[in-house]
């Protein structure tokens, strides 16, 4: 079954291609990446349906304040990343596929304990399960943070290839969630609010890829000026969206003047010798940048504030997600909140469980006595 999918996705993308793209073939654009999503869907939904359990190697429990997945092709030097900038040592070769199963270790830095994950290495195809790729691709659609690791031999293209991968597989590592808002009604069409002119497509092919997905009747609120892509991200609802950092190893085999190029071509990744150690407090500062994480404190009633363990938690988290960090019974528990800091308009605000907090808060948890 499976490969009878892989051969319609083929075909459709071999149509794709092909099509011209102007305003004529809009709405036949739309229609050809709407069925190529769905198969891609049903392909995710079988094999998740057929697994009988977790994958040996690949059954990794989330540990510490977030998670990263190293991600590449083989022999990038995954496997000396894990070892140098985390507790766990990982087997390490000169050959390719070392690595054969998830390996994970902690980073623990400025106060954070962060899992990262080394996976065997990416090859092309992995999407449609070669090289264990299914495995590889199902832990990194977990994962907080993607880190993407690059070196000096093609690694614009092999950059392209590993997104590629991760998109087929509905991750869309580094991109932000399309603000688009889709309330179905009973009756009365299909109303579209757009607060920016569309650009991408027309607002007939818009509606058009809504009926593609059987969505007739609807209010529908558009922020921003999605692509077709983006629409069909929203209309799928099973796509995940990582952080993303892009890392080149090995910048102690390149020469000062390719050094310096492709750091203009990738003006946001983090370069790096694992081998030799070179900027490896970069890479762990950048990998908490990237996660977005915060510290507040907890203060129990009628106690001083805690200040030597600060709890971790991502930025825009909510007392209630401060509670299912603490632990459950907080939230089940749960009568108010005492907070003070920059995310409270006076000192002691009281507040409930959808309130945002921020770097720095001191929190107190009020629950109900039985």
């Amino acid at each position: 079954m499976s490969s009878t999918i892989d051969e319609k996705i083929t075909k459709l993308e071999d149509e794709l291609r092909e099509t011209p793209k102007n305003k004529s073939t809009e709405k036949h654009t739309g229609v050809l990446k709407s069925k190529i999503a769905k198969l891609r869907r049903k392909k995710l939904d079988l094999i998740a349906s057929s697994k009988s359990g977790p994958s040996y190697g690949f059954d990794v429990k989330k540990a510490g304040d977030g998670s990263a997945v190293l991600i590449g092709f083989p022999s990038t030097g995954k496997s000396t990343v894990l070892t140098k900038i985390t507790s766990k040592a990982s087997k390490i070769g000169h050959y390719d596929f070392t690595t054969t199963k998830a390996i994970p270790g902690i980073l623990e830095h400025r106060g954070t304990q962060i899992q990262l994950i080394d996976l065997p290495g990416i090859i092309e195809e992995a999407s449609k399960g070669k090289g264990r790729g299914r495995e590889i691709l199902a832990v990194a659609r977990s994962s907080d943070l993607i880190v993407i690791l690059l070196e000096r031999n093609n690694p614009l293209n092999i950059y392209e290839k590993i997104i590629d991968e991760l998109s087929k597989v509905a991750i869309r590592p580094g991109k932000i969630r399309p603000d688009i808002k889709i309330v179905k009604k009973d009756r009365g069409g299909i109303a579209l609010s757009t607060l920016f002119r569309l650009t991408h497509m027309s607002e007939k092919t818009f509606i058009d890829i809504l009926r593609e997905y059987k969505v007739m009747n609807a209010a529908v609120t558009v922020r921003g000026d999605p692509t077709m892509d983006d629409l069909i991200d929203v209309l799928e609802g099973n796509r995940v969206y990582p952080k993303l950092l892009v890392v080149v190893n090995k910048i102690d085999l390149l020469s000062s003047r390719k050094l310096a190029s492709l750091k203009r071509k990738l003006p946001n990744a983090v370069f790096i010798s694992a081998l030799e150690e070179e900027n490896l407090e970069l890479l762990k500062d950048r990998i908490i940048d990237e996660l977005e994480l915060i510290q507040v404190y907890l203060k129990k009633q009628r106690a001083k504030t805690d200040y030597e363990e600060p709890l971790i938690v991502k930025r825009d988290s909510s007392i209630k997600d401060v509670c299912n960090k603490i632990h459950r019974k907080f939230k089940r528990q749960f009568r108010y909140a005492v907070v003070s800091g920059k995310s409270t308009k006076h000192p002691f605000q009281r507040v409930g469980l959808d309130h945002i907090v921020q770097d720095g808060d001191v929190i107190t948890i009020i629950i109900k006595q039985f």
